[in-house]
């Protein structure tokens, strides 16, 4: 993991990882303290800052990742190319393009803010809340995919039409469709017209 004032904050002097902490925020999305990332999550859920990422190859095909099967909150069900919490005081963008690396192995291009949304959305399989003020980022995968499998269980480029297919057959993550609907005017911009979205 990249080293920054964020991150080593977030590591013991030995390496080895403390507790997760996230940003809390009020409804403007300004910092107001920070939760433990399990406690944050639990009903009813703590206003917490997050991010989501859509990256999109040259054909404008949207990247999925299924979540790997051993991550604790909505194991095995398909979602964006990225999603995640910045560590305190680590800006949303470098958040963005730092997991997008640890979780596919890849640095995103032209990768751009595609403004925010807000929504509390509980995971009825596991009981947790996702109370978030998600930044969201529209951007390519111009690289060979490495996916760390303690984070992806699968990954695949799709279009419009075949997302449409997808998401009406495979269980998707309960934020999926609120982060793309809120991206969509960016998406659109970056892919153009023809690709439908």
């Amino acid at each position: 993991m990249p080293t920054t004032p964020a991150t080593a904050a977030n590591t013991s002097s030995d390496g080895s990882a403390d507790a997760i902490m996230l940003e809390l925020v009020d409804e403007n999305g300004t910092t107001i303290g920070t939760a433990e990332k399990l406690a944050a999550h639990q009903a009813p859920g703590q206003l917490h800052r997050a991010f989501s990422v859509f990256l999109f190859d040259e054909q404008g095909r949207l990247l999925l990742q299924r979540r790997a099967l051993g991550k604790y909150h909505s194991p095995g069900v398909w979602s964006n190319t990225c999603c995640g919490h910045p560590y305190p005081g680590e800006a949303p963008f470098a958040a963005a393009a730092r997991r997008t690396h640890e979780e596919l192995g890849i640095s995103p291009s032209l990768l751009a803010e595609a403004g925010t949304v807000r929504y509390n959305h509980p995971d009825p399989a596991s009981g947790l809340v996702e109370q978030e003020f998600n930044h969201l980022f529209v951007g390519m995968a111009q690289e060979q995919l490495r996916p760390d499998p303690e984070e992806v269980g699968e990954t695949a480029f799709v279009s419009a039409e075949e997302l449409a297919e997808r998401h009406a057959k495979a269980p998707f993550s309960a934020w999926f469709m609120t982060v793309l609907d809120a991206a969509r005017p960016a998406i659109r911009e970056l892919t153009g017209p023809a690709a439908g979205w």
